[in-house]
């Protein structure tokens, strides 16, 4: 058998020896793809929605109050036919409802005043009807959504098939915005509340 002190220089030498064969270096790699073409997305109204001045005694106390819907065009022209999506960012996050498919109107003393949804339609991708399609995964999937969710990614795709993204060119749909404004009780309304509602729609290349 071998002494004590023996087994000890032993098994400091085993781990000299692993340390000596790691690697003492480690690569970093940067990745990316520069496309040709680009694509520049619009609205209609200059994006602008403006449900105007709504009186505290028309919204409901209980149960919340859903303002009249209004609908914007949104358009997307690229320089040749691109596979692209849009994302849309909610620029009051912090005041949206949690899950949430829909965005932040502000906060009023801490307290979330409501959120907006949109909802895409008659969708025609050069000159042909498309459906909108959608993924929470960042590409890898996608499903038939008419709802622009934020944060997931928003496409196109044939009517035939909601998996695949197709290539387009220009793309022109509708664009509801629903307003809903939570139960006014959660509130105090003795002075003029300015709704905060607020989304970048961004191009994401696919």
């Amino acid at each position: 058998m071998k002494s004590l002190p023996g087994l000890l220089l032993t098994t400091l030498l085993l781990a000299a020896a692993h340390h000596a064969s790691a690697a003492s270096s480690v690569d970093l790699t940067v990745k990316g793809l520069i496309v040709p073409s680009a694509c520049t997305p619009g609205l209609s109204q200059n994006g602008m929605v403006d449900h105007g001045k709504v009186s505290a005694q028309d919204l409901n106390q209980d149960s919340g109050t859903l303002l009249e819907d209004r609908t914007l065009g949104f358009t997307m022209s690229c320089d040749g036919a691109t596979l692209m999506a849009i994302q849309a960012i909610d620029n009051a996050a912090e005041s949206s409802p949690e899950p949430t498919d829909s965005f932040g109107l502000g906060l009023l003393n801490g307290e979330k005043l409501g959120s907006f949804t949109l909802r895409m339609s008659n969708a025609i991708a050069d000159g042909a009807v498309v459906q909108t399609i959608a993924s929470d995964d960042m590409g890898k999937t996608w499903f038939a959504e008419p709802t622009m969710i934020p944060l997931s990614y928003q496409s196109v795709g044939a009517v035939s098939d909601a998996t695949t993204p197709i290539p387009v060119q220009n793309l022109q749909l509708d664009l509801r915005v629903r307003t809903y404004i939570r139960p006014a009780r959660n509130f105090d309304l003795s002075n003029e509340v300015d709704l905060k509602g607020s989304a970048t729609l961004q191009v994401v290349y696919l």
